[in-house]
């Protein structure tokens, strides 16, 4: 007999036919694509396991397939004994329909190579998880091969075998007859299953209260897969030829023994003589030893040695078996609640399932994710229990893998995000997926993310409950970073503004605001400052909360060292948004604090950043200069183009350079090729100088000390009038704002702009006519005769131009009257006899009185003259011009007079200016 079933086993293995040989022309081919090969069950192992999915429908299954081949060494008759045994018991198990046997999801069906059958999608058979590998591909697969029960899996596959043993023996009154881990199933989800009913017997009187079975007598010539597995048959199947619902009861507990110790059976029996070893076995049996049950847990050990007893009487029934304490293990009930589901109704369901989260932790992972999540996942259909058991899902998701979560997870959660209907429990829904989403974005795909999460989460921010939009609002932030920058800019961003905009809740409204506030890092600056701040200025209401939140914006945007605001939106935009805010009165102190420290950092940076600007403009133009002082050749085309606006500000204002020597001593304009024209206004001012000069000479006598005898000839008068004259054109290019002024000469005054004043207008400056200033500006015009200074200012230039000059209107109150230029006339016509400086005194003394005699008298210094006044501009002293020079007084200022042409380059340069005056006044 052993050698028959070592035959039998040899010829399983060695069978490698290729499932498109083994399945070719079977029928079920027609409906099911059958896949690769994954285990193997049935009697002696002989069913080949294949996974499988039906054309139709796409639903996986597990395709059981019996090849002929493996039975060609018996004879014909013993070949129709195996067919005819293993078709009986699939088409009985087909008969059958209960949660604990195998469900059979196409009948048997023959062709001339093989029996085909399906049935729900198979892990494997208890005995190739125990370590029988027979009929299984080459190599092993690797899940099966390192399978390993968990306690809960073994404890309820027990379990799940005594309700199994339940049903058949109280509800269909039958003995299932070969009961072993060859006949146990244990499907994808890993629950045990019940298949293998080749030798059931069915009970005579299924009426009757006490069922009788009668039992076949034992026939060892028949082929081994026509005989049930002797080790775990009970003995008075074999020694009485007798048998009854205790005798699977018996095999209950061989597979209790063997679950515990590795697959081996209590006792080895001897196929050769199957008599004598069921003898022995009954006295061991009835003389058990401790060692014997040693791996056996205690709490059930009691329980399997009674299911061992030789006595059927001493055995627990089915029933008994399901209700031992050894099975009051928490996961067990948890597993059995599930399947037992189908029976609750919702509050029990929804109560169920509030306690799960507490128990998942305590299972494995594989008992959660195969056992529990597909029961999970089955009540998806049934809107009113998403809510409760949508947070368990979750849970087990925590735990997956990614790969696992895209195939067991995310195919039954994508009709749940778009769920809407009914309205509380979508509510509720939006609720736990947004306390979840960091999870879901972290495991979903990109696409997914999509088309299914983004847009639950839009709905949840345009949502009608208050409590979802402010959670939604609060979540957001937290997963931002997660979220790409398209959907965040063009589809999160405006309903959170809207939202904002249109709701009527102020939490809603705060909420949105700090929404942005924390989001604003992963947004672009210039998004930011073209959508994000001039939205600010949208928002209606002026409650204290609503302003900080709109301050916390604009400060996260300012500090950020990604983001800031440039200077011209803070002077245009934030900082009168911000001023206008500040001063509203719902804010307390503090609030208004913290506006205006945010409105002060603005205010500094500004300052900072606009002054650095200036600062660098100023150093570029400085060194443009200097370019232009270096490259004389460069500004003679300058001066040939068009005056511009600056170019005209620069000759007004003294920006130019000033061609001369420091000592104070001019070129004369011979020496000048490239001269630059006087303006009016100088050519106005010299005119007055002149006509001044001749008045003094002709009305103030000379003191007879100062005056030296008229030796000299009309050479010498024509030389002293150039020198004084090229000294006054020195001291009026020394006059100008110019960047590097040369110091003033000793005992000289120079005139600069007066400080205050009344306006003397119009000016003109040689370019524009029109041109004014205002009193508290640079006064350009000439001040009203008096003791006050006078306020001229000359053009750069090194050599005077003395065209003709336009007339200028004095200032209101003063009279026009024709200019004495005789004075000039006797000092500049050279073909006139000489006059001696003694005659020139005698008339000037029959003029009048002689002011500037007291005021260059010997006892009394020009540069007291300058005691308290003015300084002009560029640090230079007020008062050049009339007290500096002996020839001017300011009484014969007061009326503004056309001077005559003259030629200018009759006036030669003089040596010094000290010499000559000493020479005229001693």
């Amino acid at each position: 007999m052993e050698s028959m079933l070592n035959k039998l086993k040899s010829t399983v293995t060695k069978v490698t036919a290729d499932v498109t040989s083994a399945v070719m022309g079977n029928p079920v081919t027609r409906e099911f694509e059958v896949g690769r090969h994954i285990a193997s069950g049935g009697p002696g192992l002989c069913w080949r396991i294949y996974n499988g999915t039906k054309k139709s429908t796409k639903q996986e299954v597990a395709v059981f397939v019996f090849d002929k081949k493996m039975i060609d060494k018996y004879q014909k008759f013993e070949k129709d004994q195996i067919i005819d045994s293993l078709k009986r018991g699939v088409q009985q198990l087909t008969r059958l329909r209960h949660p604990r046997l195998l469900t059979v999801q196409h009948p048997l069906e023959e062709s001339r190579d093989c029996l085909a059958f399906c049935t729900e999608p198979v892990f494997a058979s208890l005995s190739n998880v125990l370590g029988q590998w027979d009929n299984l591909p080459s190599p092993v697969p690797k899940d099966i091969k390192e399978y390993k029960l968990y306690d809960v899996e073994t404890k309820y596959g027990l379990l799940q075998m005594s309700e199994g043993l339940s049903f058949l023996h109280s509800g269909v009154k039958m003995v299932h007859g070969n009961l072993c881990p060859e006949n146990i199933i244990l499907n994808k989800s890993g629950a045990w299953k019940i298949m293998g009913f080749d030798f059931s017997i069915s009970s005579n009187n299924p009426a009757d209260a006490e069922p009788k079975y009668t039992c076949k007598e034992w026939e060892p010539s028949l082929p081994p897969l026509c005989l049930p597995n002797p080790e775990y048959l009970a003995p008075e199947y074999i020694l009485s030829v007798s048998c009854d619902s205790a005798s699977d009861m018996y095999s209950l507990g061989v597979v209790m023994h063997a679950v515990f110790n590795e697959g081996k059976p209590v006792i080895q029996v001897n196929k050769h003589d199957i008599f004598k070893s069921f003898s022995r076995q009954l006295d061991q049996l009835s003389n058990m030893s401790p060692s014997l049950l040693s791996k056996v847990p205690e709490e059930v050990r009691e329980h399997v040695k009674m299911l061992l007893s030789v006595s059927p009487n001493v055995r627990p029934d089915a029933d008994q078996m399901t209700k031992i304490p050894f099975f009051d293990d928490v996961g067990a009930v948890t597993l059995q609640y599930f399947d037992t589901l189908f029976q609750r109704d919702n509050l029990q369901k929804s109560q169920f399932y509030k306690g799960l989260p507490k128990v998942l932790p305590k299972l494995p992972k594989r008992v959660v994710v195969y056992r529990i999540l597909p029961a999970l996942t089955s009540e998806f259909v049934n809107p009113d229990m998403v809510p409760f058991v949508l947070p368990n899902v979750l849970l087990i998701a925590e735990e997956c893998t990614k790969e696992e979560y895209v195939r067991l997870i995310l195919p039954d959660l994508s009709p749940v995000f778009k769920q809407q209907e009914p309205l509380q429990a979508s509510n509720m829904i939006l609720l736990i997926f947004l306390q979840k989403m960091d999870l879901l974005l972290t495991k979903t795909p990109a696409d997914d993310i999509k088309n299914s999460v983004l847009p639950m989460v839009y709905r949840a921010v345009e949502a009608s409950s208050v409590q979802i939009q402010e959670l939604c609002l609060n979540i957001i932030p937290t997963f931002a970073n997660l979220i790409d920058y398209p959907s965040m800019k063009n589809s999160l961003i405006p309903r959170i503004k809207s939202a904002c905009l249109q709701t009527s809740s102020l939490a809603v409204r705060v909420n949105s605001l700090v929404c942005l506030g924390k989001i604003l890092e992963y947004l672009d600056k210039w998004y930011v400052i073209d959508e994000i701040l001039p939205f600010l200025q949208q928002i209606p209401s002026r409650e204290p909360a609503v302003l900080m939140g709109i301050l916390g914006i604009y400060k996260c945007t300012f500090t950020h060292k990604k983001l800031g605001i440039p200077k011209e939106h803070l002077a245009t935009k934030s900082l009168p948004h911000l001023v206008s805010l500040s001063i509203d009165n719902n804010l307390n102190l503090n609030q208004f604090n913290s506006f205006m420290l945010v409105i002060r950092d603005m205010l500094n940076r500004m300052e900072a950043e606009h002054k650095t600007k200036l600062e660098q403009l100023h150093i570029m133009q400085e060194q443009h200069r200097s370019l232009n002082i270096t490259n004389p050749g460069n500004s003679t085309e300058e001066t040939k183009s068009p005056p511009t606006s600056a170019n005209q500000i620069d000759d007004i204002f003294g920006s130019t350079s000033v061609n001369g020597k420091e000592n104070g001593s001019a070129t004369t304009a011979t020496s000048q090729p490239n001269r630059v024209s006087l303006t009016l206004e100088e050519k106005q001012r010299l005119a007055k100088e002149q006509e001044q000069a001749a008045k003094l000479r002709s009305q103030q006598p000379l003191a007879p000390q100062a005056i030296k005898p008229a030796t000299s000839s009309s050479s010498k008068t024509k030389d002293l009038t150039s020198s004084l004259l090229n000294n006054m054109t020195s001291l009026n290019s020394l006059s100008l704002g110019s960047s590097v002024r040369p110091p003033p000469v000793q005992g000289t005054t120079m005139a600069a702009f007066p400080s205050s004043g009344p306006m003397v207008g119009p000016v003109s400056n040689g370019f524009n006519p029109s041109m004014g200033f205002q009193s508290a500006g640079l006064g350009m015009g000439m001040r009203p005769s008096g003791p006050g200074l006078y306020g001229g200012m000359a053009a750069t230039t090194s050599a005077p131009n003395f065209g003709a000059l336009s007339q200028n209107q004095g200032p209101s109150g003063l009279t026009n009257r024709a200019p004495n230029m005789s004075a000039l006339d006797n000092l500049f016509t050279a073909n006139k006899p000489k006059v001696p400086l003694n005659q020139i005194g005698s008339q000037a003394a029959s003029g009048g009185s002689t002011p500037w005699v007291s005021q260059f008298g010997p006892g009394q210094n020009a540069q007291t003259q300058m005691q308290g006044a003015a300084v002009g501009m560029g640090g230079m002293p007020a008062g050049f011009g009339m007290q500096a020079n002996p020839f001017f007084s300011p009484q014969n200022f007061s009326q503004p007079g056309a001077a005559p042409s003259m030629n200018p380059s009759g006036v030669k340069q003089s040596a010094s200016v000290n010499n000559d005056l000493q020479d005229l006044f001693g």
